[in-house]
This record gives C-alpha cells, sequence and structure tokens, in this order.
C-alpha cells in the first residue's frame, strides 16, 4: 500500500511540474506600443502595473517612440506588428492612421485628443466602435472658445493671439479656434508645427507680429516639448494656455484640459481586457468628462500680470 501510495504522490508531483513547465513556456502577451515617448510610456506602463501586468514578466511590451514625428509612425506600427503582438496602443492621429492601413485583424486601443473617431471615420459609434480599434478620445476643437475665454481674463483688451498647431493632423482645431478668435474680434497668427525645429521660428514671428498671448493646441509634438514651448513663451513676454496640465517646476501660465496622465493610464484597462477576450469592436470609445484648470502664480507675477479672484476660485490648481 504504502508503495503504490508514494507511487501515486510521485505521478501527482511530475504532473504538478509539468504543468508549471508548460505554463513557464508559454509565450507572454505581447503589446504593441507607438508613441511620442515621454510621460505616455510611464502612464501607460503604470497602468499596466496597477492591473498585475509586469513588463518583462507576465507581459511583454514593444515599445517603438517616434518623438511625434509623422513621417515616423508608419515604420514604428509595421515594426510591433512583426514582432507579433496581441494588441496594438497607439498614441496619435497618426498612429491610428498607420495601425489601420497595416492590420484589420490586431486589436488597436487608440488615445487621441486631436479627433473626432466617427467623423474620421474610426468607428461606427462610440457605443459600438464596429471594427478592430476602440480607446479614448477627445474631440478639442469643442474647447477652443474656452481657450480663448481664459486668455481673455488675463490679458485685458487682447487683440491678437498667436496659435500653434500640428499641420498634420489638428487642422479642425486651429480652424475652430480661429473662428472663436474672429467671433470675439481677436487677429490670430497662426504657426503650424511639424516638429521641434519649427517652435523657435513660430515664437520670433509671434513677437515680430506683436501677439499678446499664446495658445498651443494639441499634439504629440506639441506635448513632447510642452516645457521649451513654456520656456520660449516666458522668455518673449506671452502669456500661454495649454490643454496639457501645467507642470510643477514649469513656466506655463495657464492650462485647461483632461486629465491626460489618467487617460493614458486608462488604455491599459482596454489592453486587460482585450486580452482577457473582451471583443474590442463592442467595447466602448470612452470620452474624458472631468477638465482641469492650472494657474501658474510664479508665471504670473514675472509676467507683470494681476490674476482675476474669479479666475483663481475656479482654478483646481494653483502653483505657487
Amino acid at each position: 500500500m504504502n508503495g503504490r501510495r508514494g507511487f501515486l504522490v510521485g505521478v501527482a508531483a511530475f504532473a504538478t511540474f509539468r504543468a508549471r513547465a508548460v505554463l513557464a513556456q508559454a509565450p507572454l502577451p505581447r503589446v504593441g506600443l507607438v508613441s511620442a515617448g515621454g510621460p505616455s510610456v510611464d502612464n501607460f506602463l503604470t497602468g499596466l502595473r496597477e492591473l498585475g501586468h509586469v513588463p518583462g514578466e507576465t507581459i511583454v511590451v514593444e515599445h517603438r517612440p517616434t518623438a511625434g514625428e509623422a513621417d515616423r509612425y508608419d515604420a514604428a506600427v509595421a515594426s510591433v506588428l512583426a514582432a507579433g503582438v496581441d494588441v496594438l496602443v497607439v498614441t496619435s492621429p497618426h498612429g491610428i492612421v498607420a495601425a489601420r492601413r497595416r492590420t484589420s485583424r490586431v486589436p488597436i486601443v487608440a488615445v487621441d485628443l486631436e479627433s473626432d473617431p466617427v467623423a474620421s471615420g474610426f468607428v461606427a459609434s462610440l457605443a459600438r466602435p464596429g471594427s478592430n480599434l476602440t480607446g479614448l478620445f477627445l474631440d478639442l476643437p469643442e474647447m477652443s472658445g474656452k481657450l480663448l475665454q481664459l486668455l481673455q481674463e488675463v490679458r485685458r483688451g487682447l487683440s491678437r493671439v498667436g496659435i500653434m498647431w500640428d499641420a498634420a493632423i489638428a487642422r479642425a482645431q486651429f480652424e475652430a479656434t480661429e473662428r472663436a478668435a474672429r467671433a470675439a474680434a481677436i487677429d490670430v497668427q497662426p504657426a503650424p508645427i511639424r516638429t521641434a525645429a519649427d517652435l523657435d521660428p513660430a515664437m520670433d514671428a509671434f513677437a515680430r507680429e506683436r501677439c499678446g498671448a499664446l495658445i498651443a493646441l494639441s499634439s504629440p509634438v506639441m506635448r513632447l516639448n510642452q516645457t521649451r514651448i513654456d520656456d520660449l513663451a516666458l522668455r518673449h513676454r506671452l502669456p500661454s494656455i495649454t490643454v496639457f496640465g501645467l507642470r510643477e517646476k514649469g513656466h506655463g501660465l495657464l492650462s485647461y484640459g483632461p486629465d491626460l496622465d489618467s487617460m493614458q493610464r486608462r488604455a491599459a484597462v482596454y489592453v486587460d481586457r482585450i486580452l482577457r477576450g473582451a471583443i474590442v469592436a463592442e467595447l466602448p470609445v470612452e470620452r474624458p468628462a472631468k477638465f482641469e484648470l492650472a494657474v501658474n502664480l510664479r508665471t504670473a507675477k514675472t509676467l507683470g500680470l494681476e490674476l482675476p479672484r474669479s479666475l483663481l476660485l475656479r482654478a483646481d490648481r494653483v502653483l505657487q
């Protein structure tokens, strides 16, 4: 009897060992990430870890940075798809277009602040995307009037505003902002931005044309170079506003927009659900519901601006 019991124990131990060995040999899920780089990567990886996915241990993340440059997205998407990813995450309209051109099979999770996903043809509807793409979108053109209004509160009598915008993906944003400025009898000095090399010439043009303030519309290039834009605006003594949250040690004056860090972490939730078997065509598109107004008192003091008390009372965050 003891011999039989020992035999059975041995069989059970061998079966357990073999199951573990098979599990250990099972390929880890692979996730592709195509982004400009910078904070978006850290936020997404944080989101994965919060859900129990440890890069390099329980999941493989194939990241291809693009620096936000339009002509680098197609090759980046091709590279991660060639790596055999199970899900592809892209963080701009450039990435979406490249991903949709390259695959109709691999699930795509997008984080996009510049596009209306339905009008752009990315999804059939917000509730049921109907294809291999879903994610988080914010149609920012509707915010243009708000950005302009906030600048008017801090720069009384504003008559000319400089607008930095990504010429490749943000035309709708720019046109909406231009319409809002025209309605407020404010002239516009446009500065199309494609790479970081365009920032200095744009700011020089704003100074030459005597702009009274600056709006930096959203794009991967703009976010990646946010500190540089803030520094240039301060040097030229231009009150500025961006849709990206102000950085604690930065020199931007105002920001108004969604919690982008949270949106990028939220992309990991979509990835987790897809890896667990959710059908991407049935995962509703999300749009942020919460927006934050941030004000930098240090920059206001440097610019010699006295910010209205009503603005400070409405601010969600005040940097001092």
